[in-house]
């Protein structure tokens, strides 16, 4: 088995009495699409930060393609990063932006320049690689840091939230930029985001975080089939005793409202058992489902191991 690409092991970073990442661990395997997935708030850009050098870990280590990341320097042109707000000089072209950044990892001026061309017609704006960024639209710009992140020859590729902020014409059009250069580059790509749908679609790893700590990770089809979601819609509201006694069922992860008399029960595991034994604990509360389906959702996975969906109040009729 090959040694994976990044590797972290009981990562910990606080900002005063916040702890941004608490022990945090998990392993990328190589030339995967990876997600990092959590709310705002959850430590995925001190994650980044950390791998990135630009911030040091209270304690813990990081290695990527086995260099641990107190060696940064070793990664030169093996790794690159879009961070979140990736800003870029007003006044130089974008063209002599690029190929400035090239040359400090050693390339030569001819290759850079060629190099860039490629990159900026692959994010299909190099037609404005010899103006300033005001040219650029916010989506161009988003364009622009991609190609940056994807020029040379990286192993590991780190995307700090590339579509936030865009309309979902532009985001689509950025996942698609994302997916062909991983094709045809197959490296590495690791990307944050709390885009869900983002995820699914890129991405075949995913790491979940929530307030600094690990709750899940794994390939997304294992993580997928733990959100296997039951849907019900009731004769009446559920009180909240009643709640708890259904989410009290053994293999019942959450209970979620969805709205007057519509639940979900996100399940912990793919066993039929757990599906009788919520309907039978149902029925012995008197209470009969008018209808009921099946499915496999990331999204109520996700609100259940993040505390976000999982209820016990009562909802409204």
């Amino acid at each position: 088995m090959s040694e994976p690409a990044l590797r972290i092991q009981n990562l910990s970073k606080s900002f005063g009495t916040t702890k941004a990442l608490d022990d945090v661990g998990f392993d990328v395997p190589q030339g995967s699409i990876f997600g990092l997935l959590g709310p705002n708030g959850a430590g995925k850009t001190t994650l980044f930060s950390i791998a990135a050098g630009f911030l040091r870990a209270d304690a813990g280590s990081l290695r990527v393609l086995g260099v641990d990341i107190a060696h940064i320097a070793e990664l030169q042109g093996r790794m690159t990063i879009l961070p979140q707000d990736a800003s870029f000089q007003k006044n130089v072209p974008i063209l002599d932006q690029l190929v400035f950044l090239r040359q400090l990892d050693g390339s030569d001026r001819a290759t850079a320049e060629r190099e860039v061309t490629e990159a900026l017609e692959a994010v299909g704006i190099a037609q404005y690689r010899k103006r300033g960024i005001h040219a650029l639209s916010h989506g161009m710009l988003k364009r622009m840091g991609i190609a940056q992140a994807f020029l040379g020859r990286p192993e590991v590729i780190l995307l700090d939230e590339p579509t936030s902020g865009l309309d979902p014409k532009n985001a689509s059009q950025i996942r698609e930029l994302v997916r062909e250069l991983q094709r045809s580059r197959r490296v590495t790509t690791v990307i944050s985001s709390h885009y869900l749908l983002e995820i699914e679609e890129l991405c075949d790893h995913v790491a979940i975080l929530d307030k600094g700590k690990v709750v899940v990770s794994g390939s997304l089809d294992e993580i997928r089939a733990q959100g296997r979601v039951l849907k019900l819609e009731l004769p009446r509201v559920l009180t909240e005793a009643e709640v708890a006694r259904i989410a009290a069922v053994a293999g019942v992860a959450a209970v979620v409202p969805r709205h007057a008399r519509r639940y979900e029960l996100t399940l912990a595991s793919g066993d039929d058992a757990v599906v009788r034994d919520a309907l039978r604990a149902l029925l012995d509360l008197g209470i009969a489902p008018r209808s009921l389906s099946q499915g496999n959702s990331l999204l109520d996975f996700f609100l259940s191991v993040t505390g976000d969906g999982a209820a016990t109040a009562p909802v409204s009729a």
